[in-house]
C-alpha cells in the first residue's frame, strides 16, 4: 500500500495534449448536467455522451476497460461509483454522479460530477450540503497540489476540509474506505495513489509536470461500501446517499492548471486563493 510508487512529470507539451482530452470531458459533463432529467435512463444518458465524445474525435476511456460495458459511470443515490449505465429510470431529487473520462491522442482527462435530477429545488437538503462538502474537498486538495507537497499529503488536506464543511446533525461524512484518485497520462489509472484521508508516509513529491487526478468520494453514512453482483457498482452497506467529485489536474509553473475544467479552474482557484497555471497553447 505504502511502497516505492512514482509520480511521472510530463513535458509543456505533453500537458497541452491531456488538457485536448480533459476538455472533452469537462464539455461532456457540462453537456450531461443540462441533459439528465427525470423519465430518462442512465443508458439514455450514456449514449448522449458517448455520441458527445466520439464527435468530438476521442474515445471513451471507460468503454471495455477491464469489460466495463458504459461511456460514463452513472451511480445514483447510494450507489457511489462505477454505476454501470442501463434501464435504470432517474426520477426527481435522485443524487447522481456521474464520472467520464476520454482521450485524445494516446493521453486521458478523467473527471466525476454529481448533480440532482431536477435541480436544486428538487433536491433534499442533506443531498446539496453532502455533494457541496464532497466538491470543497475536492478544490482543497487541488489548491494543496504545489511543488515539494508528498501526494499522500493531500489525503490530510481533504479529510480536514471534509470536517470542516461539518453537518447540521453534528455528524461526520463517510470518506468511502478504500478507493482514491490515481496518476493518470497515456494511462487512465497509474501511480501513485491520490488519498482522500490521512495515511502513513508522504508519498512521492509533486513536482512540475505532475498529473493526478483527485477524486473525494464522501457518504451521508458509513465508510464501508460493497460491490452489486455486477461486479462494478459499489453502494454504501448502509444505504445511505453518496457524492462524488473529480478532476484532472496538472502542475505548471505558474501554478495548477485543472485540464478537465471547462474554464481551467480560474474561477475555482481564484474562490480558493490558488494559483491559476495554465500553458499557452
Amino acid at each position: 500500500m505504502f511502497g516505492r510508487e512514482r509520480l511521472e512529470t510530463k513535458t509543456p507539451e505533453q500537458v497541452r495534449a491531456m488538457r485536448r482530452a480533459g476538455l472533452v470531458v469537462g464539455e461532456c459533463l457540462a453537456l450531461m448536467s443540462d441533459t439528465i432529467r427525470a423519465g430518462m435512463t442512465t443508458g439514455e444518458l450514456d449514449a448522449v455522451a458517448e455520441d458527445f465524445i466520439r464527435g468530438r474525435g476521442a474515445t471513451p476511456s471507460f468503454l471495455g476497460y477491464q469489460g466495463f460495458p458504459g461511456s460514463l459511470c452513472v451511480s445514483v443515490n447510494e450507489e457511489v461509483v462505477h454505476g454501470i449505465p442501463g434501464s435504470r429510470m432517474l426520477v426527481e431529487g435522485d443524487l447522481v454522479s456521474i464520472d467520464c473520462g476520454a482521450i485524445v491522442d494516446g493521453w486521458h482527462g478523467d473527471a466525476a460530477m454529481t448533480c440532482v435530477v431536477g435541480g436544486d429545488a428538487a433536491a433534499r437538503a442533506e443531498d446539496l450540503a453532502l455533494s457541496a462538502a464532497t466538491k470543497a474537498a475536492l478544490w482543497a486538495g487541488i489548491a494543496a497540489l504545489l511543488p515539494g507537497i508528498g501526494i499522500y499529503d493531500l489525503g490530510g488536506v481533504i479529510e480536514d476540509s471534509v470536517v470542516d464543511s461539518g453537518r447540521a446533525d453534528g455528524r461526520s461524512y463517510g470518506i468511502l474506505d478504500g478507493y482514491t484518485g490515481h496518476g493518470i497520462g497515456r494511462e487512465m489509472h497509474m501511480e501513485p495513489a491520490v488519498y482522500n484521508e490521512r495515511v502513513r508516509g508522504r508519498g512521492p513529491a509533486v513536482r512540475v509536470g505532475s498529473t493526478v487526478a483527485i477524486e473525494p468520494m464522501l457518504t451521508l453514512g458509513t465508510h464501508e461500501s460493497h460491490e452489486l453482483a455486477d461486479d462494478w457498482t459499489v453502494v454504501t452497506d448502509d444505504g445511505s446517499r453518496a457524492a462524488h467529485w473529480e478532476h484532472t489536474v496538472a502542475v505548471t509553473e505558474g501554478g495548477v492548471w485543472v485540464l478537465t475544467a471547462v474554464d481551467g479552474g480560474e474561477a475555482e482557484l481564484a474562490a480558493v486563493g490558488a494559483s491559476y497555471g495554465p500553458l499557452a497553447d
